[in-house]
């Protein structure tokens, strides 16, 4: 096993253990691909919002947020495209009798020969030192020269096979890769096709006189077809944009890989109304101000990387993915997608109402295009948990399991542990808490031995812990333990509440921002 299967597989350990996620209806053997959130996934699910929100509507002045029905109207889904459009390509392998998403398995062989130039590039970069010049290497470097070719025929060749619909070129192409199924190793495929992605049920109580509808495979419907509703009850300018959190679901057959691919999930949506010949620009705005998002939580900026679509949606002219690199390879986390003006100028025709805004700067009516930003939440969840979860060697020898979360995201923020249940500690303790509660949220814990307790909030990603100990009776100081340091330092009970609600404050994470 590899130790990128190994993370997986202790991420999801961890997280049942210590309370972040459940397999749902476990007590039944549990539901395929489906999970809930315990309680401290609930609270880090909450802090995600939290800094999604106030980053996209707090700090901007033309971003307004909304909460649209689960249940739209059927027709919705036929002007969107999805009734008709919505599909994966799949294919299965006879042998093993699973079944994969054709494009990806294409798009696993392209990361392997990606993986191949950066093993090159390190290599030189090793030998040359200093002297090293990755654009020259990259540009003249026989091996990698030759795989960057094979790159670029590959994706060519994808991109028209999708474009064009034409699902045995995606299965030629596959049998060209030699690419073999990863459980049988045998290249015995099925022919690749189109399964559409939308769950169907009815509405009404009685059977043949109820009608068909959809759970919604996203939220950005929603803000479509209140796009008018929101404009002139707030009275809002181009450009604008509408947010939204909520469900969507998706028929997924290969929902796999813990909760970065689920039927049911959670997006956090942004789409932003431009004037027709603005969008590129807003595109490219977007693009920078998302990544930016992303970094500033301090997980690593080479986490991160910027991935053009292939072959584009049918609504949209420009789109590409933030990626990040989970256990299993680099994969979308969050798309940004120049929607032009398809989704407005298609409810437009389909309900018969103008979609049409007045420009009184241009004294003209037209169909805004649509720049989106769409996030996972889900797949953010599982990249914070990913880059934070850590197996340390300490240097006494022992180990340690600790979740270095941004301590703004962190489910608890401080844990309040009187060394000793005795001698006023924990009256004196209990006082710290109700002190610091109302400000953030925080733990008491007086159950076993101090360096356990530590052990435990390390392992749920505690930042902070506060110790009450007799010099506290005797001088009004505590011992303040960092997380990832595990430096101790003493501080006056005066400075608690400021001290650390400056420390894992979102709003301080947040100017970074502005």
């Amino acid at each position: 096993m590899s130790s990128h299967d190994d993370l997986l597989k202790n991420i999801i350990s961890h997280s049942k253990e210590y309370g972040f996620i459940f397999p749902s209806s476990e007590i039944y053997d549990g539901l395929s691909a489906t999970y809930d959130y315990g309680q401290y996934g609930k609270e880090l699910k909450n802090n995600i919002e939290e800094y999604w929100w106030k980053a996209m509507v707090r700090m901007h002045d033309n971003i307004v947020g909304i909460d649209s029905a689960i249940f739209m109207h059927p027709t919705v889904w036929k002007a969107s495209g999805h009734v008709d459009a919505f599909n994966d390509p799949l294919i299965d392998n006879k042998d093993s009798k699973k079944r994969y998403r054709a494009d990806v398995l294409i798009e696993e062989y392209i990361e392997k020969l990606r993986a191949k130039i950066h093993k090159e590039v390190e290599k030189a970069a090793k030998r040359f030192g200093d002297d090293f010049n990755m654009n020259q290497f990259v540009a003249t470097h026989p091996r990698v020269v030759e795989y960057s070719k094979q790159i670029e025929v590959i994706e060519s060749r994808m991109k028209n096979a999708l474009e064009e619909n034409d699902l045995q070129a995606v299965k030629q192409l596959i049998l060209d890769l030699e690419i073999v199924d990863p459980v049988s190793g045998t290249r015995n495929w099925t022919d690749v096709r189109q399964f559409n992605l939308m769950f169907a049920t009815e509405l009404g109580s009685v059977s043949g006189e109820s009608s068909v509808i959809y759970l919604r495979p996203e939220t950005a419907q929603g803000s479509y077809v209140n796009f008018l509703n929101v404009q002139r009850s707030g009275r809002m300018k181009i450009p604008f944009g509408i947010c939204q959190i909520g469900k969507a679901f998706r028929n997924e057959i290969i929902a796999r890989q813990f909760i970065f691919r689920m039927r049911e999930f959670e997006q956090m949506e942004m789409q932003f109304f431009v004037r027709p010949g603005d969008e590129m620009e807003w595109y490219e705005y977007w693009k920078s101000t998302r990544m930016k998002w992303h970094r500033n939580l301090g997980m690593g900026d080479a986490r991160y990387r910027f991935h053009d679509h292939i072959k584009l949606a049918h609504y949209a002219n420009a789109a590409c993915d933030i990626e990040f690199d989970f256990p299993m390879g680099f994969k979308e986390m969050e798309g940004i997608h120049s929607r032009t003006d398809f989704d407005l100028k298609a409810h437009e025709k389909f309900s018969s109402r103008k979609q049409q805004y007045f420009d009184a700067e241009l004294n003209q009516n037209y169909i805004p295009y649509v720049v989106e930003t769409a996030i996972g939440l889900d797949r953010m969840f599982m990249s914070v948990l990913s880059a934070s979860y850590t197996d340390e060697k300490l240097p006494d020898g022992s180990e340690r399991t600790l979740l270095r979360i941004p301590a703004q995201l962190a489910p608890v923020k401080v844990a309040v542990l009187p060394l000793v249940k005795k001698d006023g500690m924990p009256e004196k303790a209990m006082e710290v808490y109700h002190k610091l509660k109302l400000e953030v949220n925080c733990q008491f814990d007086d159950k076993d031995a101090i360096g356990r307790r530590y052990r435990r909030q390390d392992a749920i990603g505690t930042p902070f812990c506060i110790t009450i100990d007799q010099d506290t009776l005797q001088d009004n100081t505590v011992t303040l333990r960092e997380r990832d340091s595990m430096v101790q330092e003493r501080i006056s009970i005066d400075r608690l509440v400021s001290e650390v609600r400056d420390k894992t404050s979102i709003t301080k994470l947040l100017a970074n921002l502005d």
